[in-house]
């Protein structure tokens, strides 16, 4: 379940978009899978600038709390509102309307450097 289409992070995140304009984020089928059923969601807010590979936000499950990772550096430009009251979505459809924040990225190529659905699947079946 890795969707060809989506650019990856070791730290399982997704990102959908070529960087030319926002991207969107969100935490892959991986990850939601490994927290168990997700009950709280903290994001950050429109206009907070981010960089990549530092926590900008934390999903809560029943198991855990995990921190979600920027992918890019660049500013929040939306935040998934829905996830305020139904977190679990993220469980249930984490590729859709599961997603988490819009990005504009600081560096459109920056994109273009995450994982390829290839090199996700392999980093996630070692």
């Amino acid at each position: 379940m890795i969707p060809e289409d989506l650019r990856y992070t070791a730290e399982h995140e997704w990102v959908a978009g070529d960087g030319s304009g926002p991207v969107r984020v969100g935490i892959t089928h991986f990850a939601q899978d490994a927290l168990g059923d997700i009950v709280y969601v903290q994001l950050p807010e429109e206009g907070a600038v981010v960089s990549a590979g530092e926590s900008f936000g934390e999903v809560e499950s029943t198991k855990s709390v995990s921190e979600i990772y920027a992918p890019v550096s660049g500013t929040v430009v939306a935040r998934n509102a829905e996830l305020g009251d139904t977190p679990e979505i993220i469980n249930t459809d984490p590729y859709g309307s599961g997603w988490l924040v819009e990005i504009a990225p600081a560096d459109p190529d920056s994109v273009a450097g995450l994982l390829t659905a290839d090199a996700y699947r392999e980093l996630t079946q070692s």
